[in-house]
């Protein structure tokens, strides 16, 4: 906005110091030529008055050379019988000028850079020619300083104009950008953002605008949490209840299903109240080792695995993995990942976990040997709902924490067993992913 705004009044500025210097410019110069065509005239008529009152006296030759001498201007007299008095002007008698002016005709001739005042004199002794003639250095005089003068005051003109176009300009794009940051701020989850009331009206109504705005969110997002709170707490005696009820059941398959359901459910609860508990972030370049932080889960999953009889394999690099995602995010994935193979595949099922860097970013892998994905006649989609006994909200989650940095979660048939795989952006600032 700012440079648009100084590209208009640059080009606005512009077309109005043209329009004035290009009429000034013109002004000046005819100025500088009737000011030499006067200063002629002048010269011209004194020597014609010296001619009608002293035609015949022997003084006038020298007085014609003192009116020549006044200026810069050459004043020549072609008498009657062809003498020239004043400055030499061979050919003078031949001249069309002054042929014509001997015929009684005074005027002026301005041809290219040189100016002519040509004047006839009458007297007994016949018909006398006074011509003064300028060259185009005092036809001209001063006329490209002038000039000059009037180009800087121009430039001057266009710069003090973007100038305070710029001021302008800063002062109106200034509070917009700043409420566009705030509303990226926002838009990252920093909702205590809020944009300073300055600038001009319009924009201190959007501004006002933008506040009210946040404050809502942060009362809807209140508001939600509080009544996913209090759902959980609603839903945890009628669980609690029917788990109660189910150990009561004589022991059979009824009684086996009904439990795995019962904890099915249970893990649903937990999992949406954990979802719409979880913190928002103030920013998008927030960062970890993956290395470190799969290395501390992979070791409290372990002691669980040991004690069911899993296998398991942890496959780290050698050195720190930076990736642009906050540790507790991380951590809450990895634990959803572990989690579903605990959940949802045999005691004695063993899994991996492995950490692996590409050009384009990181890969979080966690795959299990269980029985995988049910096979379908078609080509499998691959998605979480297919696996028997999961409702999928967990690994929604951790499909939404990666799309929010710019990672993918996918789902391989990995025959047998399942493989999550979470492509996550490398932190720094040629961060990518990876497909």
């Amino acid at each position: 906005m700012r440079r648009r705004i100084s590209w208009l009044v640059a080009a606005t500025t512009s077309a109005v110091v043209v329009a004035f210097i290009i009429p000034l410019c013109l002004l000046v110069r005819t100025v500088a030529t009737d000011r030499a065509l006067a200063t002629a005239n002048e010269e011209a008529r004194s020597a014609a008055v010296l001619v009608s009152g002293l035609h015949d006296d022997p003084q006038l030759a020298g007085l014609v050379d003192r009116v020549d001498q006044r200026s810069e201007a050459s004043t020549s007299v072609l008498m009657p019988d062809g003498t020239v008095l004043g400055s030499e002007a061979p050919g003078m008698a031949a001249d069309p000028d002054v042929v014509l002016a001997s015929e009684g005709d005074a005027f002026t001739r301005v041809d290219g850079g040189n100016g002519s005042i040509l004047i006839p004199v009458v007297t007994e002794l016949g018909t006398s020619v006074v011509r003064t003639t300028v060259g185009p250095d005092l036809m001209y005089a001063g006329v490209y300083r002038a000039w000059l003068s009037i180009l800087l005051m121009g430039t001057l003109l266009l710069a003090a104009a973007v100038y305070i176009a710029d001021r302008l300009g800063r002062r109106v794009s200034t509070p917009v950008t700043e409420l566009a940051e705030v509303a990226e701020r926002l838009q990252q989850g920093e909702l205590d953002a809020r944009a300073g009331l300055h600038g001009p009206p319009e924009v201190v109504e959007l501004a006002e605008t933008l506040n009210r705005l946040a404050e809502r969110i942060v009362e809807l997002l209140a508001a939600e949490r509080a009544a996913v709170g209090d759902l959980s707490h609603r839903l945890r005696t009628p669980v609690t209840a029917l788990r109660l009820d189910a150990e009561a059941l004589p022991a059979g398959e009824l009684a086996h299903r009904m439990q795995d359901h019962i904890q099915q459910l249970q893990r649903t609860i937990d999992a949406i109240v954990r979802d719409a508990r979880r913190p928002l972030h103030s920013a998008l370049t927030s960062s970890c080792d993956a290395r470190a932080v799969v290395e501390e889960r992979a070791a409290f999953w372990s002691a669980l695995a040991e004690d069911q009889g899993r296998p398991v394999r942890v496959d780290l690099p050698d050195r720190a993995v930076p990736v642009g995602l906050d540790a507790a995010d991380l951590t809450d994935m990895l634990d959803v990942l572990v989690d579903n193979v605990f959940a949802h595949t045999p005691e004695d099922v063993g899994f991996a976990i492995r950490v692996l860097e590409g050009p384009d970013g990181v890969l979080l892998e966690v795959a299990d040997t269980g029985p995988g994905l049910p096979r379908h006649d078609g080509p499998s989609e691959g998605h979480e709902s297919d696996r028997p006994g999961t409702s999928g909200l967990g690994l929604q989650i951790v499909r939404r924490t990666a799309a929010r940095v710019g990672g993918h979660l996918h789902l391989l048939d990995g025959r047998p067993g399942l493989v999550a795989r979470v492509s996550l952006p490398a932190a720094g600032p040629t961060a990518g992913h990876v497909d």
